[in-house]
């Protein structure tokens, strides 16, 4: 009897206090690096952002060397600054995608707001210049055209920094902090203004694709699948940010996430294939019949035609 209450109590014996103070410290240190788990969001949300991110950050990685020829003997001064936003911009949305865990760590919440207002601006100012460069027309071209997007653009997003800046730091309103049970009527009041704008502005273009103005735009089918692709998403978004100030979080929330992850997985993969891979492609193209019509003027393709 006397040996059955030995081992009960070696098996209910508490944990060592060391080893407890241990595993607090390797835990504090893990959250300090924005790794701590459970994730707020879920596992399969950090991956679905990351992933895709990270591929298309290893695709640029791999095209870097023939771009950057391309580009050097090209003077597009538009494609050569597109090209370089495109790279910062994707390393800021990988590093958000990756940080994620930094919205749910109390010591991180003024380096998540930073992190997030950079990187949603960086964002915003590629989709907002594209669309200036669309209403531009089949004249956009040069530093002149260059110099009127970015700053019409600069302009644009600089307001919407101001607008968030002012929400977060001004009134402590929690923009970027999306696992709060509690609703923020001011927070999801200011991205259904957001979403009103730019879901007006994609129909405004689409319009423009179906009136007496389609001439004015660029007549390339990547762009139009390009903005009603943006149009379907900022409608979402618009939805579910007015479902969650209504009542219907479930719901809401589901749908908010969800254009989430399309917008900050695959917006810079399709900016890539809607504006910059076409020309990339043409100046293949280009090349080829240069050296096809020097060949031609050397004389190499005269035994063909005897």
């Amino acid at each position: 009897m006397r040996e059955l209450e030995q081992i009960a109590a070696l098996t209910i014996a508490p944990i060592p206090s060391d080893f407890a103070s241990k595993e607090e410290s390797y835990g504090s240190r893990v959250s300090d690096w924005g790794l701590s788990l459970p994730h707020c969001n879920g596992f399969w949300y950090d991956i679905a952002l990351i992933l895709p991110s990270l591929l298309f950050i290893v695709f640029l990685a791999f095209q870097a060397r023939k771009s950057f020829r391309k580009l050097s003997h090209g003077r597009s001064y538009i494609i050569v600054a597109y090209y370089g936003l495109l790279w910062l911009v994707s390393v800021l949305n990988l590093t958000w995608c990756a940080l994620q865990a930094w919205e749910c760590t109390p010591g991180k919440v003024l380096s998540w707001n930073l992190l997030s207002l950079f990187t949603t601006s960086g964002m915003l100012f590629l989709e907002v210049s594209l669309l200036a460069f669309l209403l531009q027309g089949n004249h956009a071209s040069g530093m002149e055209a260059l110099t009127r997007t970015f700053i019409v653009s600069g302009i644009i997003v600089g307001v919407d920094v101001l607008l968030k800046a002012i929400y977060l730091f001004g009134f402590g309103v929690p923009v970027f902090i999306d696992h709060d049970v509690k609703i923020n009527q001011a927070k999801w009041g200011l991205l259904v203004v957001h979403k009103v704008l730019l879901t007006t502005v994609y129909g405004f273009v689409l319009f423009m694709y179906h009136s007496k103005w389609k001439e004015r735009l660029p007549a390339r089918p990547s762009f139009y699948n390009y903005v009603i692709m943006m149009f379907c998403l900022n409608a979402i978004a618009l939805f579910a940010c007015v479902i969650i100030t209504t009542g219907g979080a479930g719901l809401g929330f589901w749908l908010y996430n969800f254009t989430m992850i399309c917008y900050h997985a695959f917006y810079l993969p399709l900016l890539y294939v809607t504006f910059l891979a076409d020309f990339f492609q043409e100046d293949d193209l280009s090349l080829e019949n240069i050296y096809y019509s020097e060949m031609k003027d050397a004389g190499f393709f005269d035994a063909d035609w005897e």
